[in-house]
């Protein structure tokens, strides 16, 4: 059976599957990152976990994988297939796609961005199925983004595209690592919602999930906290829909998990400061923590597909 290697390299451990034409998933594992040991161990785990990944598919579905799709953090090159840099990993201009090409026999290998590969697998076929502009927004420790248009994610001139947790919200407001003070981040990321709710209650361990309960449950304080950082979404949201005008913006990560306690307000929030524009749905995300990895399997079949069409054209 025709199959790809779909991967997603994460901070601390990676998901892996191989995915069939039709996006089946035929097989899935996991593996430790190690980024204990160091970059270069970092580098042989991916390595020889792809290595893994195709002989089980030659073992059990009668050949070796046809391309590949890696997924990983940091800054990306995705046309000349760099990993140009990541802090959690520490490697820097890595040819990452070149060293998967070699152990997997020459086969083609896509690489991608984390958060873009995540909202490519969102748009086709998650909660943004059917949408031809979506923005994807995942509210983890920090907020990334991800432009789609007509089925493909927008990197940019250089690989910088939908960085709208860097979109300036609070001027002269809370330091980011960034250089830039304000940043929406600083605010409304799930990180910063656990750090403002830890303040308040004095609980260095409380974070967002505790404060969203303690919205549902009536507390004065949570619901301060939490309606600063709805305030300060609904901000940025507002200025990445003015600038693109999608007609759908999916949102994923810890903070998305509160369900209506967050959607309900920000879907609010956005409503109210909309002038002009055309209010977009804001939906959550469909495809959890496999997105990246789905994303990944979409990767190597649009690689794939191009190389057929390419090797038919006369």
């Amino acid at each position: 059976m025709r199959h790809v290697i779909a991967l997603d390299v994460g901070g601390t451990g990676m998901k892996a599957a191989l995915v069939g034409a039709d996006g089946e998933l035929l097989h899935r594992a996991r593996r430790a990152t190690g980024r204990e040991r160091g970059p270069d161990a970092v580098v042989e785990h991916i390595l020889d976990f792809a290595a893994e990944l195709r002989a089980y598919g030659e073992e059990h579905h009668g050949e070796p994988a046809a391309a590949a799709g890696v997924a990983v953090p940091g800054i990306v090159d995705a046309e000349r297939g760099i990993a140009s840099y990541s802090a959690n990993l520490g490697w820097r201009d890595l040819p990452l796609r070149d060293l998967l090409a070699a152990r997997l026999g020459g086969v083609p290998v896509a690489l991608g961005h984390d958060v873009r590969t995540g909202g490519l697998a969102e748009g086709r076929i998650g909660a943004g199925k059917g949408a031809d502009r979506f923005l994807f927004v995942p509210l983890g420790t920090g907020i990334a983004g991800a432009i789609g248009i007509d089925g493909r994610v927008e990197a940019g001139a250089h690989g910088f595209a939908g960085e709208i947790g860097h979109v300036v919200v609070r001027p002269g407001g809370t330091p980011c690592p960034c250089g830039q003070t304000g940043c929406l981040e600083r605010y409304a990321s799930a990180a910063a919602v656990s750090e403002a709710w830890a303040a308040v209650t004095g609980e260095p361990t409380a974070d967002a999930a505790d404060c969203a309960k303690a919205v549902d449950s009536g507390d004065p304080r949570a619901h301060s906290v939490w309606q600063e950082a709805v305030n300060a979404l609904a901000d940025g949201l507002v200025t990445a829909l003015t600038l693109l005008d999608p007609r759908t913006i999916i949102i994923g990560g810890g903070l998305a998990e509160a369900g209506e306690t967050l959607f309900t307000p920000l879907r609010e929030a956005v409503r109210r400061r909309v002038t002009f524009q055309k209010l977009p749905s804001i939906v959550p995300a469909a495809l959890g923590d496999t997105a990246g990895c789905l994303g990944a399997g979409l990767l190597a079949w649009d690689l794939l597909n191009h190389t057929d069409r390419t090797e038919v054209t006369p």
